[in-house]
């Protein structure tokens, strides 16, 4: 599933393709054809996002909400016939945007909108995010942090590559409770992630290893996987951890394979 840097890349482009224009929309799959009508011709005010959610704003008092899910895909360029299920297809002369298998494709009113970013976590790659609000659910919970940071009604965008490697990079014990974490330790993690996703906001790829621990440093060859990135933990089950040697573990946690160093993340 896209983590929250891939929405806020994608509010970035959509912006720089769409922003101010009249578009024609359409769905070439049929399934949203009824919603399509009542935006097309409109004009795109701002395209942004909260966390793994997707807002596009209409110039007609309604704002097209997108949820990728697992399998969802919005790819822009060149206008040319669309391809496969397209559920949304967004045109502007030469450029089209296409939506394809969304967790959720809706239309919204402001109110709308509004009430389901209330019921979200703050994002760290908003200006508005409040650490605190995050933090009081935080120390109040006696689930796993590594589950915590996962839940998006405690923290809005972080999905298992952040949780992953944040935690591994503040040494920390994944299966900690929330209530037993400390202060200090929340401050780093927050202020991790506000290093960490901005930068895979600009390079449109998650990379969380130091610079000492970079392949050229380290003399080991690049990672090679689809998710792109250098990475200390996330899918490296069995694999040397760059720092101790030891194996990296895996367990599934919060529904998802969690990773991490038994070795390394002993704090807490």
């Amino acid at each position: 599933m896209p983590e929250g840097h891939t929405l806020h890349r994608l509010a970035l482009d959509l912006n720089a393709a769409f922003g101010g224009r009249q578009l024609a929309v359409t769905s070439p799959q049929g399934r949203f054809a009824e919603s399509a009508a009542l935006i097309d011709g409109a004009t795109l005010v701002t395209a942004s996002a909260h966390g793994k959610h997707l807002f596009l704003e209409f110039d007609r008092a309604l704002l097209l909400h997108i949820h990728l899910g697992l399998i969802g895909g919005l790819q822009i360029g060149p206008a040319a016939p669309p391809r496969g299920e397209v559920r949304v297809r967004l045109a502007a002369e030469d450029t089209v945007a296409d939506l394809r298998g969304p967790q959720a494709c809706v239309l919204r009113t402001p109110d709308e909108v509004a009430r389901q970013v209330a019921a979200l976590g703050p994002d760290p790659l908003r200006p508005d995010a409040d650490p605190e609000r995050a933090w009081t659910r935080i120390h109040r919970s006696n689930r796993p942090i590594a589950a915590l940071l996962m839940d998006q009604t405690v923290l809005s965008g972080v999905g298992n590559v952040y949780r992953a490697e944040v935690l591994f990079r503040q040494r920390l014990n994944p299966f900690r409770e929330g209530s037993r974490l400390s202060r200090r330790s929340w401050d780093a993690i927050w202020a991790d992630l506000l290093a960490l996703m901005p930068q895979g906001v600009t390079d449109n790829r998650i990379d969380t290893v130091r610079p000492e621990h970079l392949p050229e440093l380290m003399g080991r060859p690049p990672r090679v996987d689809d998710h792109g990135g250098e990475v200390y933990v996330y899918r490296r089950h069995g694999q040397s951890c760059f720092v101790c040697g030891s194996k990296v573990r895996t367990e599934v946690l919060a529904g998802r394979n969690l990773f991490w160093c038994g070795k390394c993340q002993r704090r807490g």
